[in-house]
């Protein structure tokens, strides 16, 4: 299991249940990596996409405790355990975890790559990622600016 988030100085990734900024290139780089995969997230991350619709060319698998929750194109799971057994029946696909905080949280421990833009900023962020560092070694990073500040996108692997 891979994860893939956008992160600032403070490993910051949202505020106020959105992105802390609209970096067009980071969203092209989310969907090339993405695309064709399946993807775990939380409820409040599903709510946030265009729409409050499931990512297209995706298995959208939603980990969330509402036992309720039913969403069109969505396989809801309500624990860590059910969700490692439904990313198994996809195994010629590649698995992403892409947020929100809890979700990161939870499923660090299991994720060998780590896909992590890097904003070369503070912003007012309200939720954090774990920061990647123990256990972990930074591969590569392609830097890049867009005039308000730098990025890079990084690929870190566990050690």
């Amino acid at each position: 299991m891979n994860l893939i988030v956008a992160v600032d100085e403070n490993w910051g990734i949202g505020k106020d249940g959105g992105l802390l900024c609209h970096l067009p290139e980071d969203l092209k780089y989310f969907k090339e990596k993405t695309t064709g995969t399946v993807i775990v997230l939380g409820r409040k991350t599903l709510a946030t996409f265009p729409g409050g619709r499931p990512l297209p060319n995706r298995v959208n698998i939603v980990l969330t405790r509402n036992k309720d929750f039913a969403k069109e194109g969505v396989i809801a799971v309500n624990n860590v355990e059910a969700m490692l057994e439904e990313v198994k029946k996809y195994p010629d696909k590649e698995v992403f975890v892409v947020g929100g905080a809890e979700i990161y949280k939870e499923l660090l421990p299991y994720c060998k790559k780590a896909y992590v833009t890097h904003l070369y900023k503070k912003f007012d962020a309200d939720a954090f990622m774990p920061e990647i560092k123990e256990g972990w070694k930074k591969i590569s990073e392609d830097m890049h600016s867009n005039g308000e500040f730098d990025y890079g996108f990084a690929l870190y692997e566990r050690e």
